[in-house]
């Protein structure tokens, strides 16, 4: 898959033989980040969406299925939000204090509003949640998060209720002092027990949609080891040590292990039905900002990941 020269807010993917015969509406949500497959259907339907350099739209349009070699572009208008709505959406919350909360995030869903997601997002949930006493250090879309995690994958995350508290804890991220812990299922058999992958991260050149690992990109480490041997793919365990965008995903495609599910950065088909990467954040740690204490949580792995260990294990 690979992406024309690529305008701001203008996305260009081409067709490879592995996603032929699939909606154009599902290529394009699977493949464009915090972007819903509601969202691309309105855009399509708009007239936004074009194949090879036709626009294509109606109703209809969105069911059209793609063929190998055409070039879909999509334009997606700047977002108009001015104010993010609070919003009673139930959260699973792990710890609080007057300082931070830590929250066990589902997959699924949107860390904070983005097109195609203005509502129904973490952030629309804890400014319900904290009556909007939240760190303002990151602006308005983004009211206490101080890292985030993707659509796809579930588990821990730290929400800043001040700026002091944000500010200690993105101290703590720069200095990689904050304990993050992954686990992972991914393609092929590893010949080693363990191993870190040390290798720089940038924007594809190939293709502007993805990471990958490029001269000149910044540095990223990505700790690894085996928690379990399951045929063609492996349990694993996956410590940052640095914190890119999508930098598990991208690492472990780049040592020939993609996640399973990971529609961008591995296969687009597996026998297994996962319709999104098998990527859990387990453990989280850091020191308190106000007492100093080191802190560590461990979330249990999700329903949809457990059913799936137990899937490919009874395929061995």
């Amino acid at each position: 898959m690979a992406d024309s020269k690529v305008k701001t807010n203008t996305y260009t993917i081409e067709i490879d033989e592995e996603k032929q015969g699939t909606r154009i509406d599902a290529v394009l949500a699977f493949c464009i980040e915090d972007v819903s497959r509601s969202f691309v259907q309105k855009l399509i339907e708009s007239g936004n969406v074009s194949v090879d350099g036709i626009v294509v739209t109606g109703k209809s349009a969105k069911k059209e299925k793609v063929k190998a070699g055409q070039k879909i572009s999509i334009v997606i208008p700047e977002p108009e939000i001015l104010e993010v709505i609070p919003q009673d959406i139930p959260l699973d919350i792990v710890y609080e204090d007057d300082d931070l909360l830590v929250v066990n995030k589902p997959r699924g869903m949107v860390v904070h509003p983005a097109p195609g997601n203005p509502d129904g997002t973490l952030v629309n949930a804890i400014l319900y949640h904290c009556e909007g006493r939240l760190s303002g250090i990151n602006g308005v879309i983004r009211p206490g998060i101080v890292h985030r995690i993707d659509k796809d994958t579930s588990g821990l995350l730290v929400v800043a209720k001040n700026d002091a508290s944000h500010a200690s804890l993105a101290a703590q991220l720069e200095v990689h002092s904050i304990t993050r812990k992954y686990h992972a299922i991914v393609y092929n058999n590893f010949k080693e027990d363990s191993g870190t992958v040390d290798a720089p991260i940038g924007r594809d050149p190939a293709n502007r949609l993805r990471n990958a690992v490029c001269p000149g990109g910044r540095r990223a480490v990505t700790h690894y080891r085996v928690l379990e041997r399951l045929g063609r793919f492996t349990y694993i365990e996956a410590q940052l040590e640095t914190g890119r965008t999508h930098q598990i995903r991208v690492h472990m495609a780049y040592i020939k292990h993609p996640l399973l599910g990971d529609f961008l950065y591995g296969p687009q088909k597996n026998s297994f039905g996962a319709e999104g990467q098998m990527l859990h954040a387990k453990v989280l740690g850091f020191e308190h900002p106000r007492t100093g204490e080191y802190m560590e949580f461990d979330s249990p792995l999700p329903r949809e990941f457990l059913s799936m260990l137990e899937k490919i294990r009874g395929k061995n």
